[in-house]
């Protein structure tokens, strides 16, 4: 593990480190998108804004001390997957948000860890997560941690596939997504306000066109009118990771998901917000 602190190092995955199981996990995930990328997976820790915290003159200061500690952490929980990538590990100073976008600018893809909407998290994920999603410079991939077991063995990828411009964006990351997981692909056509709704046949003509260049994804193609957080609600199986564009942006919440709802049905998926 190489180690920087306030230095950024050029195109890397990145992965925010909070301390929480959620962010390993999330860590995790992000090994493969930078293998795929024959890049760095960067480890970035954001500490307070105040470096002169410590609890003598003569000790490390105490944010410092915190964040070296979760990236080693983190870095050890990568390790143990036995996959060979290179990891760099950053800690920055300021404001989570400010901080996290500012590191967007020059990522491939930026990657931090939810356990859901709750009385805690759902603060994470407003000021930090939500944020990402809807402003970040790069694409930005929220990852649901979950502790129970899932609904099924077979595990889906969705995309969001509306009748405007970045369709063809969402597709090919969805498509890149499902091959790198090894997961089957939903191309969900949706209505779009000043679009119009997509209808079954000309989204299965953009499937056979995706399909050409990505023969080996497995690619069911479904129209809905319900909306995407109510389809997703209700699929039978599991949908591992949802890919969106930016018009989605703003539902992340809805598609994550709470710890637990004694009323409503929620997806509890990932999140994959997709950049032009």
């Amino acid at each position: 593990m190489s180690s920087a602190t306030d230095i950024r190092r050029g195109a890397a995955v990145l992965a925010g480190i909070d301390g929480s199981r959620a962010a390993i996990h999330a860590a995790r995930w992000a090994v493969d998108e930078a293998i795929a990328r024959d890049v760095p997976l960067r480890l970035v820790h954001v500490a307070s804004a105040d470096p002169t915290a410590t609890t003598s003159p003569y000790e490390i200061p105490l944010g410092v001390e915190y964040a070296e500690t979760v990236l080693r952490e983190a870095d050890a929980a990568i390790r143990a997957t036995g996959k060979h990538v290179e990891v760099d590990t950053v800690i920055v100073r300021g404001d989570p948000v400010d901080a996290l976008l500012a590191e967007s600018r020059d990522a491939e893809l930026i990657c931090v860890g939810s356990a859901g909407i709750g009385a805690v998290s759902g603060r994470f994920l407003g000021s930090i997560a939500a944020a990402l999603a809807e402003g970040a410079h790069c694409p930005v991939a929220i990852i649901r941690y979950r502790n129970e077991s899932p609904r099924s063995d077979r595990r889906w990828i969705a995309a969001a596939i509306r009748a405007s411009t970045d369709g063809e964006d969402i597709a090919i990351a969805a498509m890149e997504e499902a091959r790198l997981r090894h997961a089957p692909l939903l191309a969900v056509g949706l209505w779009q306000k000043d679009f119009g709704f997509i209808c079954y046949d000309e989204l299965d003509r953009l499937v056979a066109s995706w399909q050409q260049r990505y023969p080996d994804v497995d690619v069911h193609p479904v129209t809905t009118r319900s909306g995407l957080v109510q389809f997703l609600n209700d699929a039978d199986d599991r949908v591992e990771l949802v890919v969106v564009g930016s018009d989605d942006a703003g539902r992340v919440a809805d598609i994550v998901g709470p710890h637990s709802h004694p009323l409503f049905g929620h997806p509890e998926s990932s999140v994959l917000v997709v950049r032009h």
